[in-house]
């Protein structure tokens, strides 16, 4: 904990960006220890996570798979530059998978691809780094989840703040019984994005392998407004703001509450803002009740910026002796049962939580580094691929909830929704023939 807070406190100092100090990631082990990490689907969020690995000690950014030919030269040489050695470059991810010595995939790519690319990698005998959410519905993170146990290899999700030390602290703190019994607690996200427009059907650009980059989905045509972004907002690629961004807060809600699977799921919204090409709500709110009489609430405004609790995104905890207030970062305050501010732990360290990239881009790399010390067999992954699904489980079921008009019953043990066959129909998807999911 201590080393964590003293990395914090001098990457802070560096500045923003990719500013890891060297001196704290001065590495004293063994030249055999060297992590190699291989890269999928770099555009946006791939390439920090490129750069990011890239400064961490004996840690060697070795390949990078992307279908976009211009996407992957561009990374290739960023890493180049960064580093002096070229990593080798791929269009298809089976063509990296092949490569002995790899250690690691870190999974960027679109929602659609996060678990048959897991799920490849543990099958090729490699540990695995997927962004969230670790799967775009319910039946594949239950597969990732069985996959992982099958092929006995490490599978971190990244939520994070699991990492984060403050973060840490404050749940050990609720579970304590800072502000008493914690019974409720309300996430958001908000941000200000701007139309997509409506698309037009175009002949794929020539520098973008657009099969490759639908791999499991079932063929569609290409459309303009589509790769690299927007299609996080259609039902078929994507997931919406709440497995977007909710994710982060529904899984530090779950963490601080103590819970797993809900007992109950109901979700309201719509495309309000613009008349688009935009499939998923821009304006969302989804409740949870969960069987040790908690429940919570997460709220998406993926339209209008205005902050709550003077920050785009966060948590707040209420207990029957006070609140705990988290603004998102790495910092919270603890008030009394009257209102009144107990204590406050701060963390300079720069925090944007609008940036589409990475919100919490100093302290994301403790969380990278964790994988890492992991594969080196030194320190235990803080977000096992388990804790992901159930935290990756309760915003697709307030979209299914969503979806389908109604409140859902679901199984507290697994959280499948019972009595409710229309909502089971988007527990799983169809697959392109020959990308089928399989374990």
């Amino acid at each position: 904990m201590n080393n964590r807070r003293e990395f914090i406190k001098k990457t802070a100092m560096a500045g923003a960006g990719f500013a890891f100090m060297p001196s704290v990631f001065a590495f004293n082990g063994s030249p055999n220890e060297k992590v190699i990490i291989g890269l999928m689907g770099t555009n946006s969020r791939g390439a920090f996570l490129a750069k990011s690995f890239a400064k961490l000690p004996n840690v060697e950014v070795g390949f990078i798979c992307d279908p976009d030919a211009n996407v992957l030269a561009k990374t290739i040489a960023d890493i180049e530059k960064q580093t002096g050695k070229k990593p080798q470059g791929f269009s298809d991810i089976r063509k990296l998978l092949e490569q002995k010595d790899l250690d690691g995939l870190a999974v960027a790519a679109p929602d659609h691809w996060h678990t048959l690319a897991s799920i490849m990698a543990l099958q090729a005998g490699k540990n695995v780094y997927v962004e969230k959410p670790c799967s775009h519905n319910p039946r594949e993170g239950e597969l990732l989840v069985e996959a992982t146990n099958k092929y006995k290899k490490l599978v971190q999700m990244g939520s994070q703040r699991r990492t984060f030390d403050n973060v840490n602290d404050m749940i050990t703190k609720l579970h304590n019984g800072v502000i008493g019994r914690v019974y409720f607690a309300r996430g958001w996200y908000v941000n200000n994005r701007k139309s997509i427009g409506k698309g037009k059907i175009i002949a794929t650009p020539a520098h973008l392998n657009f099969d490759l980059w639908q791999g499991p989905a079932p063929r569609r045509e290409y459309k303009d407004n589509l790769v690299h972004y927007n299609w996080h907002w259609n039902w078929h690629w994507g997931t919406g703001e709440a497995l977007n961004n909710g994710t982060h807060e529904l899984d530090v809600i779950r963490w601080g509450l103590g819970v797993d699977f809900p007992n109950q799921v109901v979700s309201a919204g719509g495309r309000f803002h613009f008349q688009d090409d935009w499939e998923t709500p821009d304006t969302q709110t989804i409740t949870f009740n969960f069987p040790n009489n908690t429940a919570c609430t997460w709220e998406g405004r993926s339209c209008n910026g205005y902050n709550s609790e003077g920050s785009g995104r966060g948590v707040v905890f209420y207990g029957d002796k006070g609140t705990v207030v988290y603004s998102g970062a790495n910092s919270y305050k603890v008030f009394d049962v009257d209102n009144k501010l107990v204590s406050e732990v701060k963390d300079s360290t720069p925090f944007d939580p609008k940036n589409a990239v990475s919100p919490t881009e100093v302290l994301d790399g403790l969380h990278l580094k964790n994988f890492c010390e992991a594969i080196r067999g030194k320190e235990k992954i803080n977000a096992p691929i388990l804790e992901g699904h159930k935290s990756t489980l309760l915003p697709q079921l307030g979209n299914i909830a969503y979806r389908v008009g109604r409140v859902l019953t679901c199984d507290p043990k697994n959280g499948h929704i019972l009595n409710d066959k229309e909502a089971m129909k988007l527990w799983s998807r169809e697959y392109a023939k020959g990308w089928e999911v399989k374990i």
